[in-house]
């Protein structure tokens, strides 16, 4: 296991806040530690967090950067400027070659000359603070928009989590925030400083010479304009296939470093590599033709303003030569004509930019509509001390199969269950009868589709949602463990447990020695997903973190699944303790397990099909002796049990194995 920063450093965190940071070389630490001495504290933006439904409007971005269109008048006003300077050069030509180089009067083409410097540094500068400003104002606005996915993501409910594919949200919150972030800082106001340009030199262009202009503005302008017409429409398909194209590689990226061990288990590294060259492939294909259509727009606006420079050598040499037009006026013309087909190629490709933002937009905003399933009620009130009486009354519940909002076959109907308080009730049956979907709408990771989950009586819709997880503690089947350090994932329930508490759980649950042999203890970093544990250790570390946030109802999903049978025996053992006085729903596949409860439901679909229901219930010796379903399970589990396992005592007695105290 890699050393990061010691505890309590800012590379390393407080203990007990934040992730530590341990991808700086120990060589490079006090350098680092002395830059970040230097920086000034960080003010975090305030998070508006609620699980209740929002009745916003869908996201556009007018909608978003309406809230900063003073900032954005401020950057408009500095694009007027910047542009006014730039436009000043070929009017100060236009003087030094009449009144100076025409006339022969040296002395104006000295002031000239220093006047088109001063245009041009003042320029420069007004390049830079406009540039500074907008940069400013783009990160902050990213700054906005990644909170906001990134809270919205938080309020999905689980549904829509296992419905979408990590990879596919992930590239909402990088490639298309990032495109976002393109047009934001520079996208936009370049946009606006090339259109105004385009604009201003029109009229300057009608105001030196209208034969002249109206040529360029009615021969060549109507021309790009219909060749700007048709790139919009074959680009916004373009970008759209390639957002698209690159969801898939990103999704199939994601899916196969999630599976490496199995990719490796079944040595599927070559086949899995030619799926991903293929969807490769695709997306390549779609950026392709997207640089295929820029390109031909590119072309096509250079022949214009080529085929624009001739006809106006060709009018101006001849109204020159005719005495109606000055030199000074005709060079002016033509550096204004230059000036006006330079903006129109950065037009092109800040379109280019506009287009992979816009059509970022677009999905980012089909991600924010989406809405969860799970909300609080307007109404909704915090949940009191509960005593942990649990119902399920006349249940019935369907996944939901779309984002339409579509439902798959119905999983529970007419679902009658009662838990009562300071029992433990273990859920056994087949897989995929339905006894982690009761585990979870007793967590409320979902609401029924008919009927009701109350808690004392009380519907879990009418609680606020914070209230009703903090008197609950969920162990999954497989629990998640961030990149932190050991005691940031015990923490997590209850961020204020002090280390007597977590020895206290450790001890209980039986990781006390696995802490004891990690290099700093509880202040051991965990790798992502925990990487650097076992299995067993992982799950231990789920319990461990459930009983430190000491809930009233606790629900175990297949805990035990993943321990050895020595890891398991030593859970259990602490079940036993930790479960006295508490409500516990215990989802297991293990009857050795399940035997220990004060109650078993045995839940399966009747006949094999239909919905799930609770077919027996009773104590491990009521429905032994009722010889049904439970019995012919037990009696398929007896037979692969050693003798010591068999001779096991009774729930509230010694361990099988252990000498009774």
């Amino acid at each position: 296991m890699s050393m990061g920063p010691p505890p309590g450093s800012p590379l390393g965190g407080p203990a007990g806040a934040g992730l530590p940071f341990t991808g700086i070389p120990p060589e490079l630490a006090e350098r680092a530690q002395r830059i970040l001495d230097r920086e000034p504290p960080a003010t975090p933006p305030p998070v508006a967090f609620s699980h209740r439904a929002e009745a916003g409007e869908p996201f556009t971005l007018r909608r978003f950067l309406w809230p900063s269109r003073g900032a954005l008048l401020v950057a408009l006003l500095l694009v007027a400027i910047e542009t006014a300077s730039l436009l000043a050069g070929p009017l100060l030509v236009q003087v030094g070659v009449d009144r100076g180089i025409t006339a022969g009067d040296f002395r104006v083409v000295v002031i000239v000359s220093l006047a088109y410097l001063g245009v041009i540094v003042a320029n420069v500068l007004l390049g830079w603070l406009r540039g500074s400003f907008t940069i400013h104002l783009g990160e902050r606005l990213m700054e906005r928009l990644r909170l906001r996915v990134f809270t919205h993501l938080e309020r999905l409910s689980l549904d829509f989590h296992e419905r979408e594919q990590a990879g596919v949200i992930m590239t909402r919150m990088t490639s298309d925030t990032e495109n976002l972030s393109a047009l934001f800082q520079e996208g936009l106001v370049q946009m606006a400083v090339q259109g105004l340009t385009v604009i201003v030199i029109a009229v300057l262009m009608l105001l030196l010479d209208v034969r002249m202009a109206a040529v360029i503005l009615l021969g060549i302008v109507p021309a790009l304009i219909a060749t700007s017409l048709w790139y919009r429409k074959r680009s916004t398909v373009g970008y759209d296939r390639v957002r698209d194209r690159l969801s898939l590689v990103l999704a199939d990226l994601q899916e196969n470093l999630a599976g490496v061990r199995t990719v490796a288990a079944f040595d599927r590294g070559r086949r899995n590599a030619s799926h991903h060259e293929a969807l490769a492939g695709d997306y390549l294909e779609a950026n392709l033709v997207t640089a295929r259509t820029g390109a031909i727009f590119g072309s096509i606006g250079e022949l214009l303003g080529v085929l624009g420079q001739v006809l106006i050598l060709a009018i101006g040499g001849m109204q020159v030569r005719s005495g109606d037009l000055s030199l000074g006026r005709l060079f002016s013309f033509l550096l204004f004509l230059g000036l006006l087909f330079a903006p129109v190629q950065q037009l092109v490709q800040l379109y280019t930019t506009y287009q992979q933002g816009r059509s970022s937009s677009r999905k980012l905003a089909e991600l924010l509509a989406e809405s969860p399933s799970v909300v609080e009620a307007p109404d909704a009130h915090p949940l009191p001390a509960i005593e942990g009486r649990l119902e399920l009354r006349d249940v019935g519940f369907a996944y939901r199969s779309d984002a339409s909002g579509g439902t798959g076959p119905q999983v529970l109907d007419h679902f009658d269950l009662v838990v009562e308080p300071g029992e433990t009730l273990a859920i056994v049956g087949p897989t995929g009868a339905g006894k982690s979907t009761v585990a979870k709408l007793v967590a409320r990771f979902y609401d029924p589709t008919s009927g009701a989950v109350l808690v004392d009586g009380v519907d879990l819709r009418a609680v606020t949602i914070a209230s009703l997880r903090r008197q609950l503690g969920v162990v999954p089947q497989e629990p998640f463990l961030f990149q932190g350090t050991v005691r940031d994932n015990l923490i997590i329930g209850a961020p204020d447990a002090s280390d007597a508490e977590l020895d206290r759980a450790c001890r209980e649950v039986g990781v006390d020695e696995l802490v004891a042999r990690l290099a700093d203890g509880y202040d051991t970093p965990v790798h992502e997903r925990g990487v650097s544990l076992s299995a067993g250790e992982r799950q231990l570390l789920g319990l461990a973190r459930a009983f430190v946030a000491r809930p009233r109802v606790l629900i175990l999903d297949e805990a035990t699944s993943n321990l050895d049978a020595q890891s398991e025996r030593r859970v259990e053992a602490a079940l036993d303790t930790l479960l006295e006085g508490r409500t516990a729903i215990v989802v297991v596949h293990r009857l050795s397990t399940a035997r220990r409860a004060d109650r078993i439901a045995v839940v399966d679909r009747p006949d094999g099909g239909g919905a799930a229901q609770v077919l027996e219930l009773g104590t491990h010796d009521e429905l032994v002796a009722a010889d049904g379903r439970y019995a012919a399970m037990w009696r398929r589990w007896e037979s692969h049990l050693t003798d010591a396992e068999r001779s096991a005592p009774a729930p509230g007695g010694p361990i099988a194995g252990e000498p009774a105290s």
